[in-house]
């Protein structure tokens, strides 16, 4: 069963004008999913970068992932006070990232949906789309899984999919023992992936883009070309 026209787009790449959020065509929005594992790779996404697609491509790889769905959040609760990009931005950055890779797909759920972007909520919602025979999995680096407990209804998360976890340096894995005490036998249902981990976030190349600095082969070079033609993450 696909997943409803109005939630997820393939990553074609239209115009968008700063400050608006502007979905696909109808036929561009219409994801052919239908069976098999999906994932979910959730974010602020400001801006995407290699070690988002890298850590998808992972888990895709390891778990036989037939599809990845990158998931912008509008108002990331963790974020609390923290100034983020508008979402059109945000939206388009992701879209020129995945749109040379068929294994992804953008979601628009939590654009759409008012109020804080919990991912609970998200998969709730994504669950009532799909077939029973569709499993989905939510992607996740070592840092998130350490600070889980702070996310809303973590074991309800742990109900609707299953977790592939990838590394983070710094972070280590956690041994099955801690998780099987913490979650029971569900925690049979989270994945541990193995694999080259990728020192990097979002908010070290806002910081590079601030003070002039490359971002070169950090982030697609479409995103770059974005970043660059609006002026995005320049200090004031």
């Amino acid at each position: 069963m696909s997943l409803p026209s109005t939630r997820v787009e393939h990553a074609g790449v239209g115009t968008i004008g700063a400050g608006e959020l502007v979905t696909a065509p109808e036929a561009e929005r219409t994801a052919l999913i239908g069976g098999g594992r999906i994932g979910i790779l959730g974010g602020t996404f400001d801006p995407p970068h290699i070690g988002h697609l890298w850590l998808a491509t992972l888990a895709a790889d390891a778990l036989g992932l037939s599809r990845v769905l990158l998931m912008p959040a509008a108002r990331p609760p963790h974020k609390g006070a923290q100034p983020v990009s508008n979402a059109a931005d945000r939206v388009m950055m992701t879209r020129l990232a995945i749109a040379a890779d068929p294994l992804f797909d953008l979601s628009l759920i939590e654009m759409e949906r008012e109020g804080p972007s919990y991912t609970v909520d998200s998969l709730v919602e994504l669950r009532a789309s799909l077939d029973d025979s569709e499993t989905l999995v939510l992607i996740m680096a070592a840092d998130s899984l350490a600070e889980i407990g702070s996310w809303r209804e973590p074991d309800r998360l742990l109900e609707l999919a299953e977790w592939a976890v990838g590394p983070r340096p710094g972070w280590p894995l956690p041994d099955r023992g801690a998780l099987h005490e913490r979650y029971g036998e569900a925690a049979a249902r989270i994945h541990l992936l193995e694999g080259p981990s990728l020192d990097l976030s979002s908010s070290e190349i806002r910081r590079r883009v601030a003070a002039g600095r490359s971002i070169r082969y950090l982030v697609p070079r479409a995103v770059e070309e974005l970043i660059v033609d609006r002026g995005l993450y320049h200090q004031p």
